[in-house]
């Protein structure tokens, strides 16, 4: 199982600083870092001047929301930042969500898997150097794009519910989940998504599993401070019905918190369950993080 480093927009900082803490986590021999698209930076434009600095080390979004961009665009962008990050760029997008989506931009929240498959329709094949000529209920995209030295990125759906896990196993290349644990993982999307890519003869998909992460003597500290990390999550429907289904209260529950044993359990069950990628989101105190990046690199170096 892979493992990353998670930065979160409520702690992005200058870009050149930025680049330095990719490039630390680089050094450090982890897989790869991610960065989420909301009231920060924008995160393809980030990894393009990142990718440019620091050399191998996998760059993701976790996620782009669809609905401001239009797939033509999108596919355009991210196509010129693997010019310069190459293979090394994983796409992720989502639906966001209807108060997100209505408040912010004023736009209709309306059939959301419908308007994602619509979407995929469009962007997935520009991805792949090919022509599209879609003319859906909800979207429209003609296009074919020449962007001399791009490759194809690994696209990754932010999936829990079944018709989006359908899309993510039978479309796309996987998933990139949230507030997710062990048990709904290995009951639900695990299981959808495998058999989704099998029954659209795709290879198996990437599961990418971001958690707030603490190496920690005090566990009972610990998970309030991953609480901490993610709080408000809990109050999402979408991620409710995830907890729910889980039977814990909140998003500290479901994170990664312990001692160095304790940890490397953890990671060791969700790694046994399907989960190919780790991603950890640090939290706590500056020596906290400190201690559970440290020991994160020792598990794949």
């Amino acid at each position: 199982m892979r493992v990353g480093i998670f930065f979160p927009t409520k702690e992005h900082v200058a870009l050149d600083s930025m680049i330095e803490r990719v490039r630390h986590v680089h050094e450090s021999g982890l897989d790869s870092v991610w960065l989420p698209q909301s009231t920060g930076v924008d995160a393809l434009t980030a990894i393009a001047v990142i990718a440019r600095e620091v050399p191998t080390i996998e760059l993701g979004t976790s996620v782009v929301p669809i609905y401001p961009r239009h797939p033509v665009m999108l596919a355009a962008q991210t196509l010129t930042v693997t010019v310069v990050a190459g293979s090394r760029l994983t796409l992720g997008i989502g639906l966001s969500h209807k108060m997100a989506v209505e408040g912010a931009y004023g736009l209709a929240y309306d059939r959301p898997a419908r308007y994602m498959r619509e979407y995929l329709s469009i962007l997935l094949p520009l991805l792949r150097d090919q022509h599209v000529d879609v003319e859906g209920q909800l979207l429209t995209g003609r296009a074919q794009l020449r962007i001399l030295g791009a490759s194809q990125p690994t696209v990754l759906l932010a999936a829990l519910q079944p018709r989006m896990l359908e899309l993510a196993g039978g479309l796309a290349d996987g998933t990139v989940t949230w507030c997710t644990g062990p048990r709904t993982l290995e009951e639900q999307i695990i299981p959808l998504l495998r058999r989704s890519a099998s029954e659209a003869g795709r290879r198996a998909p990437r599961v990418v599993v971001p958690l707030p992460t603490i190496v920690t003597d005090d566990e009972a500290d610990g998970r309030a401070k991953a609480e901490e990390q993610l709080a408000g999550y809990g109050q999402i429907p979408v991620y409710r019905a995830v907890l729910d289904r889980e039977g814990v209260k909140g998003p500290g529950d479901v994170s990664i918190v312990g001692n160095e044993a304790a940890v490397r359990t953890q990671l060791e069950r969700l790694k046994e369950i399907g989960a190919t990628d780790f991603v950890a989101i640090l939290c706590g105190t500056e020596e906290d993080r400190r201690r559970t990046e440290e020991y994160l690199a020792t598990l794949v170096n």
